[in-house]
């Protein structure tokens, strides 16, 4: 069994938001055939009504297809410093989705949202705390064995992998090693607005040599505000979940053709799984 995930990120409904874009996704979703899609925060690009209203009317337009979304940093008040000490998600909840924390079971995958906004405290780098690591764990203790389990989070938990400067979330070796006790296989997330598909082994040595989590960062999908070598492109992945192995397929926008197409496909074995080839090459 394969289960399909759109992960499209940083949509920045506002005046950076790219409708051209949009529209071209949309037209993108019938052949991706997706059974899920995932919002890894930055709904919006001020956090105000028009913009979570614009953002509730671009979902509609999903059909009946289920959604995971969480807030990113840009969803909490910025300037309205009262409402976002006192009141931080109220527009986030009343019309995206009253919960910040959601869990979503599809076909043979649960995912596990996490708000890392923390808006009382770091807008930039963000924050997991211990008891959403405990709710991630109570929200999978009762999966069986051969589910694939996702934790979906805005902020980053790896360090900058290019040139761009960008510090990953405190505590987020803390967050690494519980998910891997947790048996997480995959961390969606964005925040970066460019894209990374890799493991945690890369940045975190691990008490599991055998096991890291595959991270994959999305880029801004519908936005002109992509940084790094994604600078004024629009990215989104779709991720097959199978039985032996998980594919990520990134895609990107392609401004002459008006459509997103896939410029790089990623395979990793499911733990404990090694490739099972296609084909065996043939003796010479």
């Amino acid at each position: 069994m394969t289960t399909r995930i759109l992960h499209i990120s940083d949509l920045h409904f506002g005046s950076p938001f790219v409708p051209v874009v949009a529209e071209a996704l949309l037209a993108s979703i019938p052949s991706l055939a997706p059974d899920a899609i995932v919002v890894s925060g930055d709904l919006t690009q001020r956090a105000k009504r028009e913009q979570f209203l614009q953002a509730r009317k671009f979902f509609d337009k999903f059909s009946d297809i289920p959604m995971l979304v969480i807030p990113g940093n840009h969803d909490v008040p910025l300037w309205r410093v009262f409402e976002r000490l006192i009141k931080p998600h109220a527009l986030y909840r009343e019309i995206v989705s009253p919960d910040l924390n959601p869990v979503l079971q599809i076909g043979n995958v649960v995912l596990v949202g996490l708000d890392s906004t923390a808006p009382r405290r770091s807008l930039s780098n963000g924050r997991i705390y211990l008891d959403q690591l405990r709710h991630c764990e109570e929200s999978l203790a009762a999966v069986p064995e051969g589910m694939t389990r996702i934790v979906v989070a805005h902020h980053h938990f790896a360090p900058g992998h290019d040139r761009v400067l960008d510090i990953p979330m405190p505590q987020a070796q803390r967050a690494i090693d519980c998910f891997v006790e947790q048996r997480v296989e995959m961390i969606l997330g964005g925040h970066l607005h460019r894209s990374y598909i890799g493991n945690s082994l890369d940045f975190f040595p691990g008490h599991h040599r055998d096991r890291g989590v595959i991270i994959v960062q999305c880029g801004t999908t519908t936005s002109s505000r992509g940084k790094g070598r994604e600078r004024d492109e629009n990215t989104f992945n779709l991720i097959k979940a199978g039985s032996r192995d998980h594919t990520v397929i990134h895609y990107m926008y392609f401004e002459e053709a008006g459509e997103f197409a896939p410029v790089s496909k990623h395979t990793f074995p499911r733990q404990g799984q090694a490739f099972k080839p296609d084909c065996e090459a043939s003796p010479s």
